[in-house]
């Protein structure tokens, strides 16, 4: 019996695939656990029209994120520190304080989205990379600098 599978089931198939498995199991355990739904003409014009329909949102989610990545990299984020002697800084910027001056400045990003190469201790001005989506990162500088 083929099917057309609805969540991932391990060792057996993904989403959105169509697969080729026994009746038995198809009936027992995958449709009555709506993991899968038989493969017939009508599921299979839904299956493609959820599929494009996840295009479509994803294409839109894209164009967003490249607009809020123009805004963002045209944006300055500043941080002033104490120093000690030769102008060391004491402790690092996180990427919660990050987080913290980007929402200030109506951006709306999680801490998981800010990429550290590694962690920002000195003064000067550094590029941090901010993932707003899996296919859009916008490069942003902070400046670090001396109370």
């Amino acid at each position: 019996m083929k099917v057309i599978f609805i969540k991932d089931v391990k060792g057996q198939g993904k989403r959105d695939e169509i697969k080729e498995v026994s009746d038995g199991y198809a009936k027992n355990f995958l449709i009555k656990n709506k993991y899968a739904v038989p493969a017939n003409s009508t599921t299979l014009k839904k299956l493609n029209n959820s599929i494009e329909t996840r295009k479509q949102e994803e294409l839109e989610l894209i164009n967003k994120c490249n607009q809020i990545k123009n805004k963002m990299e045209k944006e300055k984020i500043s941080f002033k520190v104490k120093t000690g002697k030769s102008d060391m800084m004491f402790g690092q910027i996180s990427t919660k304080q990050i987080k913290e001056e980007l929402n200030k400045k109506g951006y709306n990003v999680d801490k998981t989205q800010i990429l550290l190469d590694h962690p920002i201790t000195s003064l000067g001005v550094h590029n941090v990379e901010i993932e707003l989506h899996k296919s859009v990162k916008a490069a942003i500088k902070i400046n670090v600098g001396k109370e």
